[in-house]
């Protein structure tokens, strides 16, 4: 199998998350509108153990997330990836995205999605992904649904209320 772990789309870069993505991670986690789409801020020893958690499921599961840039200048947009997650005693795989508010409504999140779901089915060999967010982030539901997920039910995450939404690849 090719690599995976740096990814090229019509507007960004994207590379396997690493240790020098930190700063970047941190000033994502501790925006305050960022705060407002994941449920609140991040310090920064959770930003760390976030990275921590994103290294090691890289090393166990041979995916996770990516930290994506433009292609133009090198800026960081957000970070977007696949990870294993047990919902409800279910174990699935999880597409998520979180982007710089200055990149919001301008399709990157969309187009995130589509090279994640391209990972998700050519390489990894997924048949079926998830997605969930607040229920009241309809950006993000929007997002969800171009990529053609369907709404499967609420759920709850992290103690708060959240949609999950499903996508079948096989």
């Amino acid at each position: 199998m090719e690599s995976i772990e740096q990814l090229i789309t019509a507007r960004m870069t994207a590379r396997r998350i690493g240790e020098s993505d930190f700063a970047d991670l941190l000033r994502l986690h501790q925006d305050s509108e960022v705060a407002l789409t994941l449920g609140g801020t991040r310090s920064e020893a959770e930003a760390r153990g976030l990275l921590r958690d994103a290294l090691a499921h890289w090393e166990r599961r041979g995916f996770g997330i990516w930290i994506f840039r433009d292609r133009n200048d090198g800026d960081f947009i957000g970070r977007a990836g696949l990870r294993a997650v047990t919902i409800e005693g279910e174990e699935m795989v999880e597409l998520l995205y979180a982007l710089m508010p200055q990149y919001w409504n301008r399709g990157f999140a969309s187009e995130m999605a589509r090279a994640i779901l391209e990972v998700a089915t050519q390489h990894i060999k997924l048949d079926e992904v998830v997605a969930f967010t607040l229920t009241g982030n309809h950006a993000s539901r929007r997002v969800m649904e171009k990529a053609g997920f369907l709404y499967d039910r609420d759920i709850t995450w992290a103690g708060l209320p959240h949609v999950l939404y499903r996508r079948k690849l096989a």
